[in-house]
């Protein structure tokens, strides 16, 4: 996928937040705020799920009002009937994807929470670790806009990954265990045995958020090197792409 050079650099600066050791809100609210004008967003909603009490907690929000998101979480929250079907999905997805516009804005939900502050066309990143919902990105754009095309998308869904690895070193970081059912296969011992040391390297990179430009200053190796390596490390690792090999060396590593 093609970026312009005003979106290579804000998704290098997202990675590289996503790479530092930060508090889960404070990562949340930094990833946020690029988030935003990367995708020329107006409003952020971030949320973690407490599976035992089955309700979003620990809230960063960027242009919204505490009033209203507190109506969310007292009320609203217990009578949403669309951030569950957003919730079911392990990618970047539009709202418009899950409920057609037309029908969202009949709902109590739009014309007594989300259109008080303006918010009319969403995009939710929910990071998944194995079948636990570990945080999210509830990304909105105003009613003058548009709706976020398929590229915008794509955007997010190459975030996604790095997102979900800080918000589980965050949590490791602050001593908070997370209990998951793997969604694919751990990578045994033995397989990550058959990784040369370079193709280690790229790998842990990888993980970390790095793109490979980055990976390949950073090794002081070529971008087609890297390129090599990360090819090598998926057919040794069978997997596809690198949303599962993040996946998988993160369920290898907890």
């Amino acid at each position: 996928m093609y970026l312009s050079s005003r979106e290579t650099s804000l998704v290098s600066d997202i990675f590289r937040v996503l790479a530092d050791s930060l508090p889960e809100r404070v990562m949340r609210q930094e990833v946020g705020i690029r988030m935003l004008d990367l995708l020329r967003a107006d409003f952020l909603g971030s949320y973690v799920w407490d599976e035992t009490k089955r309700i979003f907690v620990n809230r960063v929000s960027l242009n919204m009002s505490d009033e209203n998101l507190s109506d969310y979480e007292k009320y609203y929250q217990y009578r949403d009937t669309v951030t569950p079907l957003l919730q079911n999905h392990r990618r970047a997805v539009r709202v418009s994807d899950v409920m057609p516009q037309q029908e969202l804005v009949r709902t109590e939900l739009f014309n007594d929470f989300l259109r008080r502050d303006g918010l009319h066309w969403g995009m939710d990143v929910f990071a998944w670790n194995g079948d636990t919902n570990i945080g999210d990105l509830r990304i909105w754009r105003a009613r003058h806009r548009d709706d976020f095309s398929d590229r915008e998308l794509a955007i997010a869904e190459l975030i996604r990954p790095a997102f979900t690895t800080a918000l589980l070193r965050a949590r490791a970081d602050a001593g908070l265990a997370i209990e998951s059912a793997p969604i694919s296969p751990a990578i045994t011992d033995d397989v990550m045995s058959a990784l040369t040391p370079r193709e280690k390297q790229v790998v842990l990179l990888l993980v970390q958020g790095l793109l490979d430009k980055q990976i390949a200053s950073q090794l002081g190796i070529s971008y087609a090197t890297v390129r090599t390596h990360v090819d090598r490390a998926f057919q040794k690792l069978n997997v596809g792409n690198r949303a599962s090999l993040v996946r998988m060396v993160t369920l290898q590593r907890d």
